[in-house]
């Protein structure tokens, strides 16, 4: 077949984990119960610390971003295969494939990028706390999470033009559930060596420069907990050090186990469980992990929950008033 480029009228089709039709539903339950998880449990997060004004600090203003990145992340690719599930349809073209390449990897990046502020914001609490108010700043946290934004969108959009220069032939069928980078490159009928070489120097610029960062931050935290003199105070940065640690290393070697394994069978399946991993059960993990297990975001959604509930007995009160 002569290979050309894709137009608005062709289409990918995503097979998804199971061509089984008795197994669609439980599928679909599934994801759409990690879904409304996912959101529902960000968005706490979210409206916790806008409503409490102590929790207006550096952790937290980091805690609220992750937290709309990680809706974001799982409102990429959730929405579209519940939709292919509901309407038996298997189908996305390409124009909404490319759009799905973009913003996952925008949202992915960005992910990253943002855990490794937060490192930075703990080591920056532990390590140095007489200075933490002056070092974190309003302004240089804004400038961090926009210096994240940036570098996430120009990445994205780079891996996005360099798919576009790549020719395919009709009829292809991507073994995923969404539209992956990796997946949608090996399905190129031309050469895809430097869209390889950006993958890999992007996984080892955006993903192992990070990771030594976090990596030396918490030995630094770890150093620094052993010099703790209470135990209390010892058990409350190293819960807090464990918890992101645990967070970072799921979606870390999921995700990097996404885009370093090789072709073949066995590798595709393990990619389409990995990025389950990293795509929909960290994001949903996340506030649990973070914070829900936090005394000062229970007092937050606590005093969330007083606020929504003042306001229901108000809007009552007046559909009473004659």
């Amino acid at each position: 077949m002569e290979p050309k480029n894709l137009t608005g009228a062709s289409e990918f089709h995503l097979l998804g984990f199971s061509e089984e039709p008795e197994l669609q539903p439980l599928i679909f339950g599934l994801f759409v119960s990690t879904y409304l998880i996912t959101v529902f449990g960000n968005l706490l997060i979210n409206l916790a610390v806008s409503s409490d004004s102590h929790l207006h600090t550096p952790m937290y203003f980091f805690l609220s971003n992750l937290s709309f990145v990680d809706i974001c992340l799982t409102s990429t690719t959730i929405p579209k295969m519940l939709w292919n599930i509901q309407t038996q349809s298997k189908v996305i073209t390409f124009e909404g494939c490319i759009t799905q390449v973009y913003f996952f990897t925008l949202f992915v990046v960005l992910d990253i990028l943002l855990l490794t502020v937060m490192a930075y914001d703990r080591f920056v609490a532990i390590c140095h706390p007489l200075n933490y108010t002056v070092i974190m700043n309003p302004q240089l946290c804004q400038l961090l999470v926009l210096v994240s934004w940036v570098i996430s969108v120009l990445h994205s959009l780079l891996e996005s033009l360099m798919v576009l220069r790549l020719s395919f032939c009709t009829d292809l069928k991507i073994p995923h559930f969404f539209c992956e980078l990796n997946q949608m490159i090996q399905l190129a009928s031309s050469d895809p060596f430097l869209n390889n070489i950006l993958i890999y120097f992007a996984a080892v610029l955006l993903a192992g420069g990070p990771l030594s960062g976090i990596l030396y931050s918490y030995y630094k935290i770890l150093s620094s907990i052993r010099g703790i003199s209470t135990t209390q105070g010892k058990y409350k940065a190293f819960s807090t050090c464990a918890s992101h640690l645990s967070v970072v290393s799921l979606f870390y070697c999921t995700g990097l186990g996404v885009y370093l394994s090789s072709a073949g069978t066995h590798s595709l399946q393990s990619s389409a469980t990995a990025s389950v991993m990293y795509t929909v059960v960290t994001p949903m993990m996340n506030p649990f992990i973070y914070s829900l297990r936090n005394k000062d975001l229970k007092r937050g959604l606590k005093i969330l929950f007083e606020e929504v509930a003042l306001k229901f007995h108000f809007v009552l009160g007046l559909k009473k008033c004659p």
